[in-house]
C-alpha cells in the first residue's frame, strides 16, 4: 500500500473536538485516514493506549487490521515481533499501543480504561457498547460509518458541544483509481430509473442519510414550498412529552398529491403549550389527534380549540400507511425530522428476515400524526378527500 496525503486526511486533521463523527460514501478513505491519524499519534506521544473496535472479529482482521498492518509496513514501521497476533495488540518502541477486539466481547467493553477510541462502522455496533467504551476513554473517539440509515449517533452524537461532524466522499480521495470512480458514478445515471440505485447513490456516492429497506414510506420526494393552489386539509396531532415529541404536521392536497409539513416537533410540551403554539399560528380548526388522549383533546377543547380525535379501529395503522401510499407524497424541505422518520420507519421482519405485515413502534411520531388526518379525511379505498 503507498500512502500519500488526500483532501480527506487533511480535512479529518482539522478536526478538533473529543468526539469525531465521520460519515461517508464508499472509497473515501475513512478507516486508512483514521488509522493513519493514530499511528502517528501514537507514535508520536508515549504510553498512549488505543483501542479500534468493529462488530466481530472477523470483521476487524478483513478490514483495519488488514488496513493497519499494511500502513506500517508502507511507513517501514512494522516490527512482526511487536505484533501479538494471539490478542491482536500492536505496541510501539515508545509503549504506546493500538489494540484490536469486538464490540460482541462483554470483558473487553467493561474492562480495562484507554486514553484513545475508534469504533470502525459504528452502526454495526450497539448504543451500549458504544456507552461502555466511552465512559472508559479519557480522550479522543472517533465514529465512522456509511449512512444508509439514522441511529444512534444521530440521536445521541451529532450536535453535541463535544462532537465534530463531517461528511467525506470519493471525491475526498483524490488518489482514488479512475476506474473505480467511473463504477461508482454508474449508480448516479441508474438511479434515475431506479429506487434501489438512487438510494445506494445517496449513501455510498454522496455520503448522506439514505432510507433502510423495507421502509413502509418508500417514495417521497422533497419540495421546496407550499404551492399557493395547494389546499389546507388538516392538522395532525401526536401528543408526547419527555420521551417523545408532540408533533403537529399540516396536510395539503394538491393536483394528485400530497404535501405533509412539519409544523411542530418539541419535546416537553404541556397541553397549555400545545394551546399556546396553536393560538400563535392560528391554527384553530380541522386539528386531528390521538384518540388515545381524550384527556388532552378534552382540555384543548375547553381552551377553545376545535380538536378531533381520530377514527381508530382494527389495523389502523396499516390502514393510515395504506392510504398515504395511494397518492404521490411530498414533504416540505424544512421538515427534517419528518424526513427522518420517513427514511427510517419500516416494516417488522420474523427471526428469518420475512417481512411482517406490522411496522417497527419507531420513527413513527410525525407518521403517526400524517395518520390521524388520513384516516378521517381520505378515503380508505382511493386515498381521495372525503367531503366533510
Amino acid at each position: 500500500m503507498l500512502v500519500k496525503k488526500t483532501i480527506a486526511l487533511n480535512k479529518l486533521r482539522d478536526l478538533n473536538k473529543r468526539i469525531r463523527v465521520v460519515r461517508g460514501g464508499t472509497s473515501a478513505g475513512k478507516t486508512i485516514c483514521i488509522l493513519l491519524i493514530l499511528i502517528d499519534y501514537a507514535i508520536k506521544n508515549e504510553g498512549k493506549e488505543i483501542s479500534v473496535v468493529s462488530e466481530s472479529i472477523p470483521h476487524l482482521r478483513r478490514g483495519c487490521v488488514k488496513d493497519f498492518t499494511s500502513l506500517l509496513k508502507s511507513l517501514n514501521r512494522y516490527k512482526e515481533n511487536q505484533f501479538n497476533r494471539s490478542t491482536l495488540k500492536y505496541t510501539f518502541t515508545n509503549g504506546s499501543y493500538i489494540e484490536f477486539f469486538s464490540s460482541d466481547q462483554p470483558d473487553k467493553l467493561r474492562g480495562a480504561r484507554r486514553t484513545d477510541l475508534y469504533i470502525n462502522e459504528c452502526n454495526n455496533v450497539p448504543f451500549d457498547a458504544y456507552n461502555q467504551l466511552a465512559v472508559r476513554t479519557s480522550g479522543t473517539i472517533w465514529l465512522d460509518y456509511n449512512p444508509s440509515n439514522l441511529f444512534w449517533v444521530d440521536k445521541e452524537i451529532i450536535g453535541q458541544n463535544d462532537s465534530d461532524y463531517i461528511t467525506l466522499t470519493y471525491k475526498d480521495n483524490d488518489v482514488l483509481d479512475e476506474s473505480i470512480i467511473k463504477e461508482i458514478e454508474k449508480a448516479k445515471e441508474k438511479g434515475k430509473t431506479s429506487t434501489y440505485w438512487a438510494n445506494w447513490w445517496r449513501v455510498y456516492g454522496l455520503g448522506e442519510v439514505g432510507s433502510l429497506e423495507g421502509v413502509c414510506i418508500p417514495d417521497w420526494k422533497e419540495i421546496d414550498n407550499i404551492p399557493v393552489e395547494a389546499r389546507l386539509l388538516g392538522y395532525g396531532l401526536d401528543f408526547g412529552y419527555s420521551v417523545d415529541p408532540t408533533t403537529i404536521i399540516a396536510l395539503y392536497k394538491w393536483n394528485n398529491a400530497y404535501i405533509y409539513d412539519e409544523v411542530l416537533y418539541k419535546k416537553g410540551m404541556l397541553n397549555r403549550d400545545i394551546s399556546r403554539f396553536l393560538s400563535q399560528n392560528n391554527i384553530n380548526e380541522n386539528v386531528i389527534a390521538d384518540s388515545a388522549e381524550p384527556k388532552s383533546i378534552e382540555e384543548l377543547h375547553r381552551m377553545g380549540f376545535n380538536v378531533k380525535p381520530a377514527k381508530k379501529g382494527p389495523d389502523s395503522i396499516r390502514a393510515g400507511i395504506d392510504i398515504m401510499r395511494r397518492r404521490r407524497i411530498y414533504v416540505h424541505e424544512d421538515s427534517r425530522e419528518t424526513q427522518k422518520e420517513f427514511r427510517n420507519y419500516k416494516w417488522m421482519t420474523d427471526k428469518n428476515g420475512r417481512v411482517l405485515n406490522k411496522p417497527v413502534d419507531d420513527f413513527n411520531h410525525s407518521v403517526d400524526a400524517v395518520r390521524y388526518v388520513c384516516l378521517l379525511k381520505l378515503s380508505k379505498k382511493t386515498g381521495q378527500y372525503i367531503l366533510r
